[in-house]
Order: structure tokens, then sequence, then C-alpha cells
């Protein structure tokens, strides 16, 4: 067994359920089984896959399946169950859950010593929905963006008017470069535009990450459109209006994707041990990870994967720690080191330990890729992750 310390086992078998298969819910999962092999442990979640979300921009190149890992396979991999069945979530559930020490689910009780919620955030919605030409994060989560974008550019009138995208953000941003590179590879005439409703793109970010970003924008002849709300997309026209004025105008567009981010309201809030508090008590034998929570601690809450990898360890190695003789519990303190922002299959930017430190280039595509096969590495149950 590795070692953790703080950690003196009373037990040699705990059942856990983990609600929701994402980065945060699949980080506890290997952790726990570091620590205790024998954990039965159980995922909950309504998908039939896990899936590595932050690829998606990447489906203009790889097909889908590369980004989804079945959860047959990690029962196999792991020894887990995973029940497909959604939940849903509210203080007087996780009350009642905590002092039944059990989950419904459908038909059936799961009786629990310890349970995690993981079940992320939803993407924000907006004005856009039930319009054919309007698309977001949740299409990209089923059908791979090539094949998105060549169905809705096959025919029509309006098959050669520009392509917009909605939302300056990480997201938003690596979709705009892999969009553009796409229509290069295959010839399109199309161009591409980003709307954005700030002054520049990557407003979360250090000025200098933006620059470089703008900078590649104007070599690939992206429009820029700064200041700007999204009002609707109709079949061949984007409606948009002026931050600052309030005029409204139309432009030629034959597709708008709108990536707006994530929801921040409902989250859970967390101690600084990862339990989740209802009217300022922690419920001791009930946990949260990932987008959905926020801890009452020194450490970053930011609705990024990183922060939900070490949000999920975290979390298994306190319910390890919780559960045994000892009870010394481990605070959350992790602080990002770094962040890179992919700009198409050979370009990135970024900034490495310090914020100030930006990488730009080739070295910030390699310094990504290191990043993401750590993920990968711990899917198969090997943890590299240091700190």
């Amino acid at each position: 067994m590795a070692f953790l310390p703080f950690y003196i086992p009373a037990r040699k078998q705990l059942k856990v359920a983990i609600v929701g298969g994402g980065y945060a819910g699949i980080a506890a999962l290997t952790t726990l089984l570091e620590y205790m092999p024998d954990a039965e442990v159980t995922i909950i979640d309504p998908r039939t896959h896990h899936l590595k979300i932050t690829h998606l921009q990447e489906t203009f190149r790889y097909p889908l399946s590369d980004l989804l890992v079945p959860f047959t396979t990690l029962e196999q991999r792991f020894g887990c169950r995973h029940v497909c069945a959604e939940l849903v979530l509210d203080e007087d559930t996780l009350q009642q859950w905590q002092n039944n020490k059990c989950i419904t689910v459908d038909d059936y009780s799961l009786p629990f010593d310890y349970l995690l919620i993981a079940t992320g955030a939803p993407a924000r919605e907006g004005v856009h929905h039930h319009s054919a030409h309007v698309l977001d994060l949740n299409d990209f989560m089923s059908t791979a963006g090539s094949t998105l974008l060549s169905s809705h550019l096959a025919g029509g009138d309006n098959s050669k008017a520009p392509i917009s995208v909605i939302g300056g953000g990480a997201t938003g941003i690596q979709f705009l470069f892999e969009i553009a590179h796409f229509l290069q590879r295959h010839k399109l005439e199309n161009k591409v535009r980003l709307i954005e409703s700030g002054e520049r793109v990557l407003r979360q970010f250090p000025n200098r990450l933006a620059h470089y970003a703008q900078s590649r924008m104007a070599e690939l002849d992206i429009d820029f459109c700064p200041d700007t709300y999204f009002r609707g997309q109709q079949e061949n026209v984007i409606l948009l209006e002026e931050k600052n004025t309030g005029r409204q105008y139309e432009l030629s567009s034959s597709l708008a994707l709108v990536f707006a981010g994530k929801q921040q309201r409902n989250q859970l809030m967390a101690n600084a041990f990862g339990q989740v508090t209802i009217n300022r008590q922690s419920l001791p034998h009930i946990f949260i990870a990932g987008d959905c929570s926020h801890y009452q601690s020194f450490g970053s809450n930011a609705m990024t994967a990183q922060s939900a990898v070490r949000k999920g360890k975290l979390a298994a190695r306190n319910i390890l720690r919780h559960s045994g003789v000892l009870k010394i519990l481990e605070p959350y303190i992790h602080h990002d080191i770094g962040y890179v922002v992919s700009l198409g299959p050979t370009d990135a930017v970024g900034w490495l330990a310090l914020e100030n430190n930006v990488v730009t280039g080739i070295a910030a595509s390699i310094i990504k890729e290191i990043v993401e096969a750590q993920y990968d590495l711990l899917l198969t149950g090997i943890d590299t992750y240091l700190i």
C-alpha cells in the first residue's frame, strides 16, 4: 500500500459512492484505490463514458472516440462499479443521505460509508437555444467538431458566410483557432469572427496572453468584435449589440458557436477539508470536489480541470483519513501552477509557475501535452501528480 501521511487504517474496506465521473470523480477513484485497493467504489453518472472535455476542440482533427473512456473499461481496470443514473441534489437530500448513509438510485438502495459529490457545473445558458444555426459545448459532446461543421456548411445559400464564435474565454479561443485551421486544411472559403463582450480576449489571464492570442488571430485573418453582445443567430445573419451604445446591427453569418462559460450558481459549500457544509455545519461523511464545489480555504476554486483533479485527490485522501484512527485531515491549499490555452495544432500561450512567466509557441504546446499525458496516465492508474 502506498504511504499516506497521517493515515492509520481502522478498517480494510470502505464503501464509497462517487456522484459524477468527470475529472474530479476519476481523480478521487484512482486515489482511493491507490491507498485502499480493496475499497468498494461505485460511480454514479448518467453517461456511459468518461469524457476528456477539455480536449473537445481537438475533434476538428481527431475522432470524438479518442476522448471517450467507457465506464465499462474503468470498471474492468479498477474493479469499481458504474451505475448509470442521474441524481437530483439539494441540501435536504444531502442531509438525509448523511443521516441514512444510503442513496436511493432508481428502485434500489446504495449504502455507503462515504459519499463524494463531483457532478461538475453546467454550461451557462443563453438566448441562443432552440436554433438550428447555433451550437454550444453540449453539441460537441455527442458529435465531432469536423462532422458538425461540415454538415452545417454543406450546400445552402449561406454555406460560404462567416462562422461566428461567441466568447473569448479559454474554451472559445481554443475552438476559434481549431476552426480557422480546419477551414484552411479543407480549403473552405468561410472566414471566422470572434464576438466578445469585453475589450480583449482571455480576460481572466494576464494581458500578455491576450496580446499574443490576438496577434495570432490577426495573422489568420480572424475578425474580432470586442465590447459586443450576441443577441441571436438566424438562418444567414447574426444579431449583435454594441456594449457601449446599445446599437443593434446584423452581420452575415452561417453559424454561431456559443461558449459562454460555466454557471457558478448552485455551487455547494465545503470546509477546508472538502466536507460539505450546510448552515455552517459540516457533513462528516459527504465530501465534494470539482466545479460544483466552493472550498472555504486558501486553495484555488477556479472552474478548471486542474483544480477539479486536485480537489478530487484531496477529498479521497481525506475520506481515508477520516475513516482511520487519527482523523487528521489535510486542508486544501492548492494554487494553480500554470495554465495553457491551445491556439491550434502547433501553437499555444499560457503561464507557468508565476502568472507573469508567459510561455508561447512550441514551448507552450509541449507543456500542454505533458499536462495532458499526466492525466492520461492517471486514467491507467499511474499517479504522477506530485503537488
